[in-house]
């Protein structure tokens, strides 16, 4: 028998950051977290250049950005700092920043968002983003957000408003 899982409906994957040379740094879409049980930012960093990579989770009251300020609280983090030789995700240090080393490796950093501890929802921050600090041109970078959402229908909800 099929398992009741729709990908679509209960994790929606949403493109924070295209792929992209990184060297001035950037900030992402701001996605709405309004109907996610639990969250995951996944950031790829290929590096090409010797440089630390900075990704910073930040947190605002709607999609434009407002108020927006570092996400409240430290959550939980894994790397895969090679991606060429393992796919294993090692737990780090829990915070609400992460530095990459400056080995040119293909990695990927995963946080792991429960928007009722991380953000600060009883003063209406509902909404996610990523930035990353300036590095270097050869660095390219991208983010997605997966979404545990709540609600299961025909529709799913959009975390893009």
């Amino acid at each position: 028998m099929a398992r009741q899982l729709q990908m679509a409906a209960q994790f929606p994957p949403v493109t924070l950051l295209p792929a992209a040379a990184d060297s001035a740094g950037r900030t992402s879409v701001y996605a709405s977290l309004r109907n996610a049980q639990k969250a995951w930012v996944v950031a790829e960093v290929n590096q090409g250049a010797a440089n630390t990579v900075l990704l910073s989770l930040l947190q605002a009251q709607d999609s434009s950005g407002t108020n927006s300020k570092a996400v409240s609280n430290a959550v939980p983090i894994w790397l895969d700092a090679d991606t060429s030789v393992s796919d294993a995700l090692v737990q780090q240090t829990s915070a609400t920043t992460f530095t990459t080393s400056a080995t040119t490796k293909d990695k990927l950093v995963v946080f792991e968002i429960e928007p009722e501890f991380a953000l600060d929802v009883a003063n209406g921050f509902n909404h996610l983003a990523i930035s990353t600090g300036a590095s270097s041109a050869s660095n390219v970078t991208a983010a997605h957000l997966i979404a545990w959402n709540a609600i299961q229908s025909a529709s799913p909800p959009t975390t893009i408003a």
